[in-house]
């Protein structure tokens, strides 16, 4: 299959979105497809069609410091990729994704897409992610802008699939993980410097509103181990400053930085509890990197994110916003260290059912049938 990709921010790696995209793209190649992006930034030959960045008023630096680039337009360059493709599929919900799906209706090209953009995770970055009526309405935004027009969407939890029935999506669905890498299992690293003697517990995010560090920077304060714990946010965003001020009183000094994979996959196999406090999450990568990688996981267990179906039993869950239950549960798998290290391998374990070869193979699948109903529409 000739497969187009399009979505606003491919080059770079500092976001889910981009990150999974790219994932996609290698595999596809390794199955034997060929594979073209449209997105921002710069042309490749072959590989990608570049379109400028659009530069959002008033909400730019906003919109930077989370990581992320809308890009702008090119019609020319759109519909001659459009017109390579054999089937586009869209990962975006916004302009450019739009102006594929029409180029790509006009031209009678098969469609699919994915809701990887949760509307809480526009939201919250303006204090807004709880206000209900708006993300109610972006939900019904996204439906008439962009999914209205296509059958297959690809869904990377259940629980999305669950928010857009919820929100009157009709679409056919698709519940594939984005899916882990091959060389993401079990290890262990030896501890740096910094680290010897202490408790290590991570957590990597963006730092924007949904993702609630600030609940782990106070379970921190409250654990009965607080002296010995050694944070580890690894991350970026418009909150930087804000975790930052509240780390400064920690017992021991907090890192925050944005590590490249092969950094904090080292981290993961030095640290010793992995947490994810998100109230709002499609799925979470992170964590199943983590837990892949044989740390326990500690999960907020939101009913808007889908990061809970990776606990294989309650001690892996507390109650989202609450840090002194976080704090209870990070001093539990401290204090039954025996318990942790058995848990270790069995959360490896459960890595195994979201491989990225096997969640590539259904999204070809989904590719097919958008192409055959086409090709049926045509012969009526």
């Amino acid at each position: 299959m000739k497969i187009l990709l399009v979505l606003d921010q491919f080059d770079g790696a500092t976001n889910g979105n981009t990150n999974s995209a790219r994932r996609l793209r290698n595999t596809l190649i390794a199955h034997g497809h060929e594979v073209r992006v449209a997105a921002s930034g710069d042309s490749r030959e072959g590989e990608k069609y570049g379109f400028g960045k659009y530069e959002v008023p008033v909400f730019g630096p906003l919109i930077a410091a989370q990581g992320f680039t809308f890009a702008r337009v090119n019609y020319t360059l759109m519909k001659e990729a459009v017109a390579w493709a054999d089937v586009v599929h869209v990962m975006m919900p916004f302009f450019v994704e739009h102006c594929a799906i029409k180029e790509a209706r006009r031209q009678n090209k098969p469609l699919t897409g994915a809701f990887h953009v949760q509307p809480e995770n526009i939201w919250f970055s303006v204090h807004l992610g709880n206000f209900m009526p708006l993300i109610n309405f972006t939900y019904f935004f996204f439906r008439r802008y962009i999914f209205r027009y296509i059958h297959h969407v690809h869904c990377p939890s259940n629980m999305i699939r669950q928010q857009l029935e919820r929100h009157h999506y009709r679409n056919e669905f698709h519940v594939i993980s984005n899916g882990i890498e091959s060389d993401v299992v079990y290890h262990k690293n030896p501890r740096s410097p910094e680290f010897e003697g202490k408790i290590l517990v991570v957590m990597s995010g963006r730092y924007s509103g949904e993702k609630r560090q600030d609940v782990l920077i106070d379970a921190v304060k409250k654990s009965r181990y607080k002296d010995r714990i050694v944070l580890y946010l690894a991350g970026q965003g418009p909150m930087k400053k804000t975790y930052e001020k509240l780390c400064a009183d920690l017992p021991n000094k907090a890192v925050m930085k944005f590590l490249t994979k092969e950094e904090l996959m080292s981290l993961f196999g030095q640290a010793d509890i992995y947490v994810h406090t998100s109230d709002a999450e499609i799925e979470a990568m992170s964590c199943m990197e983590a837990f892949a990688s044989g740390l326990v996981p500690i999960i907020a267990d939101s009913p808007r994110s889908a990061t809970p179906q990776f606990a294989l039993d309650e001690r892996s869950l507390f109650r989202p916003g609450d840090s002194s239950d976080l704090a209870s549960r990070i001093d539990w798998w401290i204090e039954h260290e025996s318990e942790r290290r058995k848990m270790e391998h069995k959360y490896a374990e459960l890595a195994d059912k979201y491989r990225l070869d096997d969640c590539v193979m259904k999204m070809e699948e989904m590719f097919r049938a958008a192409i055959e109903e086409t090709a049926g529409q045509e012969k009526l």
